[in-house]
């Protein structure tokens, strides 16, 4: 099991409030900060299933700090200090927000009961993101309602409540709010639904990374003291679906009635898995004949995209002075594997494909002037057997190239890639 070194226990101040799967503590010496600790406890279905697993506070704390750090490393705003012990970590206080916000890649769980002419596991290719009013005993501000979390549909700024286990077009809201979270602060909910895309799609990368497939996730908000909107209480394995061989490896299992011994497997292995979580070390090469070749725009886009990428530009011709290039190649391709080239090379354009049939790592070839020497890309176009160099003219879709390249194994960079693109694609159900 992953340990963690014990650091002196806080004095805790008063409980602030204590839940299902947690407690949360006020920090006596720091009234900014808390301390949220784990419990054993499971349940599911509002409590209709509930058990207690030995172990499970250490494992879902483990998963949580976990997920905390990587998404941190992505540069996301999260409420996550440091882990303190096996079943407790700290945490800047926040006032929640009382919405669960839902991203889904694939249609599971209730999704299909509100959707049900959709088969189970249906790809989308936008992600679909929901809101659920979080509610207690099911009462919204004194007022019964039928179910506890209801789905929400915003209509002309009001709140439209809808049982979530039922398509909506079959039923009425029960409830029409005006006064709904953050109903003063609409910038605010659409600021919350774009940084739940930004942790689907960091999670969705890091997930396949490690051999698994995310399908759904949600997420919980709360502002600092400072009045900072960050993602809080915890991500783990009670937080999603993640599906590993075609079988759920996640609460889902608990939910259909499985075994808790296999429940408590499940639940380690997405502990290991979490931790294995990571942005990699990258870079893109960016080569060019000579001094003359002006590079600082593809730089600057490079950098436009993740400045975390390091951008190394090596001055040869590979014309006159192969051995060097081939030297410096090497050198700079051993110290970072993972590296793309872009060749931004004038006149004959012959680098690239040479350094593609020298190297194992992808070159894109950009023919600067092309336009006034339109045959100079047979240099690039027409490369020999075993070159397989790419031949881009635009410099734009040139880094964009090198980028997509890298993405498939750095989720912070896939993550903004497909924030990026965002409302290009369009799912075909409509929703």
């Amino acid at each position: 099991m992953q340990m963690v070194m014990q650091k002196p226990v806080p004095v805790m101040g008063r409980k602030l409030i204590e839940g299902k799967t947690k407690i949360i503590t006020e920090l006596e010496a720091n009234a900014q900060k808390v301390v949220l600790s784990a419990k054993d406890d499971i349940t599911a279905n509002n409590k209709q299933m509930h058990d207690v697993i030995v172990g499970k506070s250490h494992i879902a704390t483990h998963t949580t700090c976990n997920v905390f750090r990587f998404l941190k490393r992505c540069g996301l705003p999260v409420a996550f200090d440091e882990q303190i012990s096996e079943t407790q970590f700290v945490a800047p206080k926040c006032d929640m927000i009382l919405y669960e916000v839902i991203v889904r890649r694939e249609a599971h769980g209730s999704f299909l009961k509100r959707f049900p002419y959709l088969k189970k596991g249906h790809v989308f290719p936008e992600v679909v993101l929901e809101f659920f009013l979080k509610t207690t005993d099911q009462k919204w501000k004194e007022s019964a309602i039928p179910v506890d979390d209801p789905y929400i549909s915003m209509v002309e700024n009001k709140a439209h409540l809808y049982r979530p286990d039922k398509p909506v077009w079959e039923q009425e809201p029960f409830m029409v709010l005006e006064d709904y979270p953050l109903w003063d602060n609409p910038e605010m909910i659409t600021q919350m639904g774009a940084l739940a895309k930004k942790v689907f799609f960091a999670l969705e990368k890091a997930w396949q990374d490690v051999g698994s497939t995310l399908v759904d996730f949600k997420l919980e908000f709360g502002i600092d003291t400072e009045g900072n909107l960050l993602i809080a209480d915890v991500i783990d394995n009670d937080s999603w679906r993640v599906v590993h061989d075609g079988a759920y490896m996640d609460k889902q299992f608990y939910r259909d009635g499985g075994d808790l011994n296999e429940v408590t497997k499940k639940y380690e292995f997405v502990q290991h898995k979490t931790a294995q979580f990571k942005v990699p070390k990258q870079q893109i090469i960016i080569w060019r004949g000579s001094p003359k070749d002006e590079v600082d725009a593809v730089v600057s886009e490079i950098a436009a995209y993740d400045a975390s990428i390091k951008t190394t530009v090596i001055t040869c011709s590979m014309h006159k002075d192969p051995v060097t290039g081939y030297q410096e190649l090497a050198k700079h391709v051993q110290a970072i594997p993972d590296t793309v080239v872009i060749a931004f090379i004038g006149r004959s354009n012959g680098a690239g494909p040479t350094l593609s049939a020298n190297t194992s790592v992808p070159v894109i070839t950009v023919p600067v002037g092309w336009q006034k020497f339109p045959e100079d890309v047979w240099s690039s176009l027409r490369a020999p057997s075993k070159t397989p160099v790419m031949t881009v003219l635009d410099n734009s879709n040139a880094c964009l190239a090198a980028m997509q390249m890298l993405a498939q194994r750095n989720p912070q960079l896939y993550m903004q890639m497909q924030t990026e693109r965002i409302g290009r694609a369009r799912n075909i159900v409509s929703l």
